[in-house]
This record gives C-alpha cells, sequence and structure tokens, in this order.
C-alpha cells in the first residue's frame, strides 16, 4: 500500500483493504459451513457408494442370466416330457 500524504485517503484504503480480506475470510468460512453440512446431509441420506451400486448391478446381471438359463432349461426338460 503506497502512502499519498493524506491520512484520509491513508486511512479509507486501508479500512478497504481489511475489508477484503475480511471478505475473504468470511466467504471461505461459508463454504466450509456448506460443504460440512451437504457432507452431513448425504451421509443422512444413506446414499450407496459408486462400487457397491456397480457390485449389486454386476448380481443382478448374473442373476438374469441364470434365470434365463434356467428358465430354457426348464422349457426344455417339459418339451422332453411331453
Amino acid at each position: 500500500m503506497s502512502q499519498t500524504g493524506n491520512p484520509i485517503v491513508d486511512n479509507f484504503a486501508r479500512l478497504m483493504t481489511d475489508a477484503a480480506g475480511v471478505a475473504t475470510g468470511m466467504k471461505r468460512e461459508a463454504e466450509g459451513v456448506m460443504k460440512s453440512q451437504l457432507e452431513r446431509l448425504i451421509r443422512d441420506l444413506d446414499v450407496v457408494s459408486r462400487e457397491e451400486f456397480e457390485a449389486v448391478r454386476t448380481m443382478a446381471v448374473l442373476a438374469r442370466e441364470e434365470n434365463e438359463r434356467l428358465a430354457a432349461r426348464l422349457s426344455a426338460l417339459e418339451q422332453k416330457g411331453a
């Protein structure tokens, strides 16, 4: 900060610099509070992780394929018995 020789201007410049610092600090604090609140909200919603979702999806695909194989086998056995 440069000195102008005018104490009123110097004080005003110092005040504006301090106000900018306070605003930056408040912004950081507000972001931190919002982030922690969002994390708590997501945790409270009991959302599954991507890994858990993919594991269950894979199990469902395998179960569907096995169901189709068993249905075809049952159909073949029914035709053989008829």
